[in-house]
């Protein structure tokens, strides 16, 4: 099978918009989960670590992180076709890479090199909730993005020949069809 790299692409942009609602929408988390566990912050400063040059650093980074997601969201939805409806499979697809990597964390406190500056997070509910919403979030977006941009062959509507030409008159081929008919 081929790999189709308009799918993949338009998945790679649908998860770039989505990460950038993420991270849109990150200060109003923080207040809500009262964490100040940041996303950008955690890349930016692994990156760099003065704040004029991690913040866009960290920005870049995550949103080329929703740009691979997506892309290899679209790749294996181009082999693998899940008994779900269309609506659940970014959801679900964000929600597992959360809590399958959610134990880095362990590794990000031990061993970041700014993790001085940084909030724990391994152990800390209150951030994994915060994370599990900021998936949540970015898989609803991601979902919705991803589906209209690549929907499902079930989706697409169904191809027809057309029986009228550009100057309104039929298709030659329709009428040569239908004069072999009458012949035979």
């Amino acid at each position: 099978m081929a790999i189709d790299w308009t799918a993949t692409s338009r998945g790679a942009a649908a998860g770039v918009v989505a990460a950038g609602v993420w991270a849109a929408q990150m200060p109003l988390d923080k207040r809500v989960f009262d964490n100040d566990y940041d996303d950008v912050e955690l890349l930016g400063k692994a990156i760099v670590g003065e704040r004029h040059l991690w913040y866009p650093a960290g920005l870049a980074a995550h949103l080329a992180s929703g740009a691979l997601f997506g892309a290899a969201f679209a790749l294996a939805g181009q082999r693998v076709t899940l008994p779900l409806p269309p609506w659940a499979r970014g959801p679900l697809a964000a929600l597992t890479e959360n809590f399958a990597t959610w134990p880095l964390a362990f590794l990000s406190d031990r061993y970041h090199p700014q993790r001085d500056d940084l909030p724990e997070l391994f152990g800390d509910r209150r951030a994994l909730a915060q994370s599990t919403w900021r998936h949540l979030v970015f898989g609803v977006v991601f979902g919705e993005l991803e589906r209209r941009l690549n929907p499902p062959e079930e989706d697409l509507p169904p191809t027809y020949e057309a029986y009228a030409s550009p100057n309104g008159h039929g298709s030659i081929e329709h009428a040569a069809a239908a004069g072999a008919a009458g012949e035979a």
